[in-house]
């Protein structure tokens, strides 16, 4: 399944998405383009679990930030763009910009901590802005229950524009990220980081409400969260 757009209206321009958008697409060209330096960004400033614990440098805990900032390849860099596009403008108009982007690293930095935990031998490098965008995901699947989501679906031979409940569109894509972490060769892409990311998103978006301007629908969701 592939999004497209929802049907939830914004109250606000998403310059932090925007910016985070062009800053993805630029470095991902930066590395395609330049030859040896671009290899050489790649190599240096993505994640390698085996590396962090044991490190030659302190430098390379840097890694963990970096690496949310580069791809594997054009589908790599389209695929997470349009579901920040879709996902993202949706939190950053619920938070605020600045709140928004704190939110977004510190689900990158907690996808990105999970897999390299729990795969912390492997020497397989490990890139890209998934982690922190299903962070995304995780609060958007709190927020925004009955939003649509207009869905590209494949059905057998046909293609088919289908708009689907954010909740299960959602559920559908947590599932699948299961399904092929349990695959013994999962380390090779990085799922425990979407489930990380996911889950770090749905336990820590309640913190990042101003305190005098909690979103009513928030409140319903979330009933045992009591403000003052």
């Amino acid at each position: 399944m592939i999004p497209i757009k929802d049907d939830n209206n914004l109250k606000s321009f998403p310059y932090v998405t925007v910016v985070l958008i062009a800053i993805n697409a630029t470095i991902f060209l930066i590395q395609i383009l330049t030859g040896e330096f671009g290899k050489t960004l790649t190599f240096d400033f993505s994640v390698t679990p085996y590396d962090l614990f044991h490190p030659e440098s302190r430098e390379v805990y840097i890694t963990l930030f970096t690496s949310m900032f580069l791809h594997a390849g054009i589908m790599h860099l389209a695929g997470n763009m349009i579901f920040l596009w879709i996902f993202g403008d949706d939190i950053e108009d619920a938070l605020g910009h600045g709140r928004y982007l704190v939110f977004y690293i510190i689900c990158g930095l907690a996808a990105i901590s999970l897999h390299s935990l729990i795969y912390h031998n492997s020497q397989t490098m490990v890139l890209g802005a998934s982690g922190a965008i299903s962070g995304i995901l995780g609060a958007y699947f709190l927020l925004y229950p009955e939003v649509r989501v207009l869905t590209i679906v494949p059905i057998f031979f046909f293609i088919r524009f289908i708009w689907i409940p954010s909740t299960f569109f959602l559920i559908i894509w947590f599932a699948f990220q299961l399904l092929y972490a349990a695959n013994p060769q999962a380390h090779q892409i990085a799922f425990l980081a979407h489930i990380g990311g996911f889950l770090a998103g749905l336990g820590t978006i309640h913190l990042f409400f101003p305190h005098n301007a909690v979103k009513r629908d928030f409140d319903i969701i979330m009933p045992w969260q009591h403000h003052e």
